[in-house]
């Protein structure tokens, strides 16, 4: 958490962690390896080495393409 400490408060980070990505999208990060594997959710972005964050704005574009609920039944 120390890099995101630098941003003013105001300001998100643009790339964030597997967990936060998972948190973002409001499911368990299991489940967001299921998306991301089948498409869903966009692949990470590799920082260097073995690094990999995730950017906000795919996530968003992503969850704007997710099919919405048919009726009031589908949870």
């Amino acid at each position: 958490m120390a890099r995101q400490n630098a941003l003013p408060p105001t300001l998100a980070p643009r790339l964030i962690s597997r967990l936060s990505a998972a948190a973002y999208v409001n499911v368990s990060p299991t489940t967001f390896d299921e998306m991301v594997r089948d498409g869903r959710m966009p692949r990470p972005k590799r920082l260097g080495g073995r690094r990999k964050a995730w950017d906000v704005r795919a996530l968003d574009a992503a969850v704007d393409g997710l099919e919405d609920c048919d009726n009031d039944n589908d949870t």
